[in-house]
């Protein structure tokens, strides 16, 4: 189960930070698209370590994770650096 559940903060980590990243692009923030990088990086790295290896509940913890993550990356980013960024 412990893998499991790495599996699902790796990929979230990684979907989180591939969609910051691409508005991070569209809305010309150099630097926070130069640091998301990083983590797109780590995220993607045990991903594919531990995926390959992984089981049933391995699996279903790597396709969850990204429909939550860029959800909630978006959300994040509205409220922080995005164009409707509440003051």
């Amino acid at each position: 189960m412990t893998t499991t559940l790495i599996i699902f903060a790796c990929t979230f980590v990684a979907v989180f930070a591939l969609g910051f990243q691409s508005q991070n692009v569209n809305q010309g923030h150099y630097k926070a698209a130069m640091l998301t990088s990083f983590a797109i990086g780590a995220g993607n790295l045990f991903i594919l370590r531990m995926v390959p290896n992984g089981d049933a509940w391995a699996m279903a913890a790597y396709l969850s994770a990204g429909p939550l993550a860029i959800v909630a990356s978006m959300w994040v980013h509205d409220r922080t650096l995005g164009k409707n960024r509440r003051a």
